[in-house]
């Protein structure tokens, strides 16, 4: 049976006053969540989706992963969209949601916003998510070119995540290639926008970085010596072949103060069984 061996390390940064990231890690569900840079009430929306998700998906476990992406979107826009109808101060608040899935056999990534996904294979790696962002719409209609991405003073503006819109758009969902040994990781743009994917690459190939914990908390200290300007989230998760486990799963940045989440008998997550 397939599953997941990872770790993560949320980190308010160098120059945010709060952390508005939020993250889950477990042998079958791993989740990044970054509330929107400059909405109302990001930590909320992040902890309330990233909750609203992850509870979806342990209790799904055996379904087919897809559709638990699908229903575990659902889940967090309803959340978020409670949030919003509680407290009207919340008004715009919104997250990206990046997701890893697996029912024992195949795994299945969804996403919406720009935190990103990536897959470490054969000592390569590959970005497999879209930004969902003004700047990468200007790349994708010829208007701007990818190396001029980086530097573009427009380049967080997201046109796409989950706002609690019962008429918006839905996460991009796909199922991914995978062998046992690959690894995926999963972060906010508080890495990504700091240290380059080749070094990414270095730091993932680096026999000192062998395990999910030591690779996540290299790639977090890369981000803060570039200076850590963002929260910065980082899961990474190797694909290993075993027994079924159970388990809870390790509760990143927001979403590990309950006082985050809207629904206060949302507390404690479900537990794989």
């Amino acid at each position: 049976m397939l599953r997941f061996s990872g770790a993560g390390v949320s980190d308010v940064g160098r120059v945010r006053a709060h952390n508005e990231d939020s993250g889950f890690v477990g042998p079958y569900v791993a989740v990044v969540a970054d509330g929107v840079g400059g909405a109302a009430a990001g930590e909320i929306a992040s902890a309330t989706a990233a909750y609203s998700a992850t509870a979806v998906a342990l209790a799904s476990f055996g379904d087919r992963p897809e559709r638990v992406l699908v229903e575990a979107h659902a889940a967090a826009a309803a959340g978020v969209r409670m949030g919003v109808q509680r407290d009207l101060d919340r008004l715009g608040m919104a997250t990206t949601l990046t997701m890893l899935v697996t029912d024992g056999r195949t795994v299945a990534l969804g996403h919406v916003g720009d935190s990103r996904g990536y897959l470490f294979h054969d000592g390569e790696l590959r970005q497999i998510t879209k930004d969902h962002t003004y700047v990468q719409h200007l790349v994708d209609t010829g208007q701007l070119t990818p190396e001029a991405r980086a530097s573009h003073p427009w380049r967080n503006v997201v046109l796409r995540s989950v706002d609690g819109d019962p008429e918006g758009l839905g996460l991009d969902v796909v199922r991914l290639d995978v062998v046992v040994g690959d690894r995926l990781l999963l972060t906010s743009d508080g890495l990504t926008d700091l240290v380059p994917d080749d070094v990414i690459t270095e730091v993932l190939s680096s026999d000192e970085c062998g395990d999910p914990d030591e690779a996540s908390a290299a790639l977090t200290q890369l981000a803060l010596d570039g200076g850590g300007r963002d929260n910065v989230t980082v899961v990474v998760v190797e694909l290993v072949q075993g027994p079924r486990v159970v388990g809870d799963g390790r509760l990143l940045g927001a979403l590990a103060d309950p006082r985050n989440v809207v629904d206060p008998a949302m507390v404690h997550l479900p537990r794989v069984s």
